[in-house]
């Protein structure tokens, strides 16, 4: 139209063709008013970054070759972190000890930075399970999941090879069994999953609150508290080490138990994993069980109404009790667990 209005603008102008000024007017006033409309359906027009970046159809499960193999990046700090505190290199006198000595990592990266997509946990639980994985961390959330019945699937993928999933119960000082947060234990039809297991943070000691005040809480949703404020792990940039706050800190610390405890017993099944950390979780030490309530000023709970088991993880315990249980695995795993921390960055 452009090309085509100023061709005969410029044909008038040299007695090419005879044009009045109204004609002019009314084909420029047509040519504006497509421009503006065009402009404003652009602007309302939603860009599909994801197709655009990574390629896949957001909307097919099924298309899930994708992605690629850098798992650093901009956004790597998180992920690190959690790693370290699974399994840095213990009593090296270097930066900090991981809590399993026995481990490999599989870092898979569900998302750079933002809210995860259910697509990607679903097919970054299954690429795990598929690659060796026995336990699964979590370390991300969210309160809206669009396609829950294709992470259901995954965790019930998960659960049938006997892998563990430990999840972080997130940073909103809120009720989980009031306030939705994903991915969780209860699936859509109402059934609950017997492999995965949710972790809340405990405060550092240093401090009067002995919960996190941030952490989120649940007497049915939420198992067991681990540590999660101020934890000192590794983080990019080779050798270098900082500190961060977090149920996603809590989670890893939870998840490395969990593969300490299936380095030395690997016949257990995920199940079994999940019993004996809630089973063997310990009430916090002191007569007095009163802890702040997160997300308020001042008030008080009991802290056995967190969370299900009314304790934090306890490493020695789960050891003990680990050692009395026949496990269900008919044909034991090698003995060095593959930890897959599924995570954020």
């Amino acid at each position: 139209m452009a090309k085509s209005f100023m061709t005969r603008l410029f044909k008038s102008m040299v007695g090419e063709e005879n044009v009045s000024l109204n004609d002019f007017k009314g084909e420029l006033e047509q040519y504006i008013g497509e421009l503006k409309k065009n402009s404003e359906a652009a602007v309302k027009r939603p860009v599909d970054k994801r197709t655009l970046i990574v390629g896949d159809n957001l909307n097919d499960i099924n298309d899930r070759f994708y992605g690629n193999n850098d798992v650093m990046g901009q956004f790597s700090f998180h992920g690190t972190h959690v790693s370290g505190i699974i399994g840095a290199v213990r009593d090296n006198g270097v930066g900090m000890d991981g809590v399993a000595d026995n481990v490999r990592i599989m870092a898979v990266k569900v998302v750079p930075d933002g809210d995860e997509r259910d697509k990607d946990v679903a097919l970054g639980i299954r690429y795990a399970v598929d690659n060796g994985a026995r336990i699964i961390n979590m370390s991300f959330g969210k309160g809206f999941s669009p396609n829950k019945e294709w992470v259901d699937d995954a965790i019930k993928y998960a659960e049938s090879k006997g892998v563990l999933l430990v999840h972080a119960a997130g940073n909103d000082g809120a009720n989980n069994d009031e306030v939705d947060n994903f991915p969780n234990d209860t699936f859509k039809d109402g059934t609950t999953a017997n492999n995965v297991i949710t972790v809340g943070a405990m405060g550092n000691g240093k401090g009067a609150q002995k919960v996190a005040v941030f952490s989120n809480y649940g007497k049915k949703e939420v198992d067991l508290f681990a540590p999660g404020v101020n934890i000192y792990s590794t983080v990019p940039g080779g050798n270098k080490y900082g500190n961060a706050s977090g149920t996603s800190m809590a989670s890893p610390v939870v998840a490395g138990v969990a593969a300490l405890v299936l380095s030395y017993y690997p016949e257990l099944s995920a199940r079994q994993l999940k019993q004996i950390l809630q089973k063997s979780a310990t009430p916090i030490p002191g007569t007095s069980q009163m802890v702040n309530k997160p997300g308020t000023s001042g008030e008080e709970v009991s802290f056995a109404d967190l969370s299900v088991t009314g304790g934090m993880v306890n490493v020695y315990d789960a050891l003990k009790l680990a050692a009395k249980t026949k496990g269900e695995n008919k044909e034991p795993k090698a003995k060095k667990s593959k930890v897959a921390p599924v995570k954020k960055g």
